[in-house]
């Protein structure tokens, strides 16, 4: 990993070996750059909800456009997924596994395998993430045709250990964990996935206090949900030079996702007068595992 500058809090990481051994000249995949709303929606709703849905190598998003009273059902979902709330989400009711819970803050509610359906009750976003064993998600991303064949260089999702008392509906309300000194975000993790919740930031970023780092094996999927974000992102080069390509520093519109490929350099700039970035990881960062940092992590340990 390149290493972070010593005020940086990541830069005490314990960097996790990598799951497998590529060959230098393995092609990178290309980033890629989702801007929902300048897309046709993979659905829209009886009320008139407009969903895009959009994957990674282990991890779909479901983003929604919500309208009160639109219901949002699983059956037979075979792992879990989550119910991402932010401060623009819509306050919703979820029911799985003979529980309900009724979420109207900034959160992440976790929902066992089987039978759910999350209802919306007021106008706003709903934001779920899934992992790709959903197959009529992956089937109906925009970008579906990326992962037509799996990215060698990235690791696949090897489920973790079933949570601590078994599955069932939880949520993990944020304003439980405020953001805090020697903690980097705010950082919850599943069997399947993890998520970062940045803080909102009210001012651009320091150009001069930016992070460049790399991911051997995994991806990560930066999901823009307020602002404008610059993403920078380098790919190292390999023996091939016809497979080099060239630096990326582009601007992007919110809400996107940003699917920044191993082992490229990256970094993200916030360059608005307030915005709000979230990181997602599937399968989760041992990295971020190991520091102390995952929330949760009495009820989802590492393996």
């Amino acid at each position: 990993m390149t290493t972070y500058a010593a005020d940086d809090i990541r830069s005490n990481l314990t960097t996790a070996a990598p799951t497998r051994t590529v060959d230098p000249s393995t092609p990178i995949r290309p980033s890629q750059w989702i801007e929902f709303l300048s897309l046709p929606p993979t659905e829209t709703a009886p009320n008139g909800s407009r969903t895009w849905v959009a994957r990674a190598a282990n991890l779909v998003i479901a983003y929604t456009e919500a309208k009160a009273g639109d219901v949002f059902a699983r059956t037979g979902q075979p792992d879990e997924y989550a119910v991402l709330l932010y401060s623009d989400s819509a306050p919703v009711t979820v029911t799985a596994d003979g529980a309900t819970e009724s979420v109207a803050e900034e959160a992440l509610v976790v929902v066992p395998p089987g039978d759910s359906e999350v209802r919306v009750d007021a106008d706003g976003v709903l934001i779920r993430l899934f992992s790709t064993v959903a197959d009529d998600l992956t089937a109906s991303s925009v970008n579906a045709a990326v992962y037509a064949e799996p990215d060698p260089r990235a690791a696949p999702m090897v489920p973790g250990p079933d949570p601590v008392g078994g599955f069932r509906l939880r949520v993990y309300r944020l304003a439980e964990t405020p953001i805090a000194e020697g903690r980097f975000g705010r950082i919850f993790r599943t069997t399947n996935l993890m998520v970062n919740f940045l803080a909102e930031e009210p001012a651009p970023r320091n150009a001069q206090k930016l992070s460049p780092h790399t991911h051997e094996d995994f991806e990560q999927i930066s999901l823009a949900v307020k602002g404008r974000f610059v993403h920078h992102i380098r790919y190292p080069w390999g023996p091939d030079s016809a497979q080099w390509r060239p630096d990326e520093n582009r601007e992007i519109a919110t809400p996107s996702i940003c699917v920044i490929p191993p082992p490229t350099v990256h970094t993200t700039q916030g360059v608005g007068p307030h915005q709000q970035l979230i990181d997602l990881f599937s399968p989760p960062r041992a990295d971020f595992a190991a520091s102390g940092w995952v929330l949760n992590a009495d009820d989802y340990p590492a393996r």
